[in-house]
């Protein structure tokens, strides 16, 4: 299986290479309604009924092929140098066609080793700031020098690290410190989900006023979006491919809705007849993993589903992951090879991606009413989550499944949304009790 696998990852790799080239020409030439492959042709119908977008179904097949043998050719011709095809061709090659991380922990080969399990860092945290509704979601920014939290107020506040930390320390020679320096108000209706843009200054988020919304936050008078994506179900989830060209939108709409950011035309995968109507994409998650090669979501049904990232199929439903309670979330390893998703089952579950089998369970927090995540810390060596009922910031080690730590939270409420930082030790918190928290590990 593991040797079918990679076999798998190595095709797949060559046709993301491919793909690249495709794209670049189909840009170049104005054919955006042809999108990435031929199948996208076969959803028009649907394509057009789900977004009111209307797209043209004449693809120019017969270039499509010359491009894929032509890539073909050139990736022969530039193997033994260890030149990609696309970079050959003078095409910028996506995040997709990248190696993987190489320092990850093979959860599959580690067995459950009670009594082994490591000490989680003390943290401190502190109240940075509040919105004037529930703080209803956070992202970090992928260097992680920023965070933004979106709310029920409509607002969207931008934080900078650096001025959390200094918020942390009880007293500034200077005053006290103001870590927000941002804040956004075009959205109508709360905010569900944000994200950042991988490599520039713009953040996104995605609301129940059935948008999607682009801020520039490099302008400092700036308060409004520059760019909107209108579509036609509320916006529960986005998440950036990491080449920063395409988005997808989790919405009420049972098929992710893949977004390219520079046409705004709107694509849905051809096998949409083969899910459920039931099986909307919950408000928390829709991710792509970090090459851009698959991205995961998280169902009202209870199911997580892996999904191509080249062609939009799904590849891997783990039906009923979470029994017939909502998946609130699902996310990837670094190394893409498992799963970390949470439910209203108050379970969180690690799946291996290549057999769909479930690994690991880590048990004992409740959480049963709002979209809980549980995240990794930046070593992927612990996983923190909220337990409801209590109040408390709940911490698991990964391998053995044992809960090393349980923290009050500080929260006046239980917290909906925990964030952790991709580039250090510290995340943030946030909840029904309007406020935001940052935490950061004690020295």
């Amino acid at each position: 299986m593991e040797a079918s696998l990679d076999q798998t990852l190595q095709e797949g790799k060559l046709v993301r290479q491919v793909n690249a080239m495709i794209v670049a020409y189909l840009r170049d030439n104005n054919l955006h309604q042809a999108m990435l492959l031929p199948f996208f042709i076969d959803a028009a119908m649907a394509v057009a009924s789900a977004t009111m977008t209307p797209l043209a179904t004449d693809a120019p097949a017969n270039r499509l092929l010359e491009l894929v043998a032509k890539g073909l050719a050139v990736e022969r011709d530039e193997s033994s140098r260890g030149v990609s095809a696309a970079s050959a061709a003078g095409i910028p090659v996506l995040l997709s066609s990248m190696p993987v991380p190489t320092q990850a922990i093979d959860f599959s080969a580690m067995p459950d080793t009670k009594g082994s399990s490591k000490t989680f860092p003390k943290h401190e945290t502190r109240h940075v700031s509040e919105h004037k509704n529930f703080a209803r979601c956070a992202r970090f920014s992928p260097d992680g020098r920023f965070v933004a939290t979106g709310s029920s107020d409509t607002s969207i506040k931008l934080f900078e690290v650096s001025k959390m930390k200094q918020a942390v320390l009880a007293e500034s020679r200077d005053g006290p410190v103001r870590p927000v320096i941002r804040t956004f108000y075009d959205h109508s209706q709360p905010i569900n989900d944000l994200d950042f843009h991988p490599q520039s200054t713009v953040l996104i988020s995605g609301a129940k006023d059935n948008t999607i919304k682009f801020f520039d936050f490099s302008k400092t008078v700036a308060r409004r979006a520059f760019r909107v994506i209108q579509d036609t179900h509320n916006v529960r989830s986005v998440s950036f491919h990491p080449s920063g060209e395409y988005l997808l939108a989790g919405t009420d709409h049972p098929i992710p809705h893949l977004y390219d950011i520079n046409t705004f035309k709107c694509y849905l995968t051809a096998n949409a007849h083969d899910l459920s109507t039931k099986a909307a994409i919950n408000q928390a998650w829709v991710r792509y993993s970090s090459t851009g090669s698959m991205y995961v979501t998280a169902s009202k049904d209870g199911s997580v589903r892996v999904w191509d990232g080249v062609t939009a199929q799904c590849v891997r439903p783990i039906v009923g992951a979470h029994g017939l309670m909502e998946a609130t979330s699902a996310s990837f390893t670094k190394d893409q090879r498992f799963i970390l998703s949470c439910g209203k089952d108050s379970t969180i579950k690690l799946w291996e991606v290549g057999t769909g089998r479930l690994l690991k369970q880590y048990l004992g927090a409740v959480h049963t009413q709002f979209r809980c995540q549980a995240v990794f810390n930046g070593t992927e060596e612990f996983i923190l989550s909220i337990d409801e009922s209590s109040n408390e910031v709940v911490i698991w080690d990964a391998l053995t499944a044992e809960k090393v730590a349980i923290w009050p939270s500080n929260h006046v409420a239980a917290p909906r949304w925990i964030e952790h930082s991709p580039t250090e030790a510290a995340f943030v918190t946030c909840g029904n009790d309007r406020s935001v928290r940052f935490w950061k590990e004690i020295p």
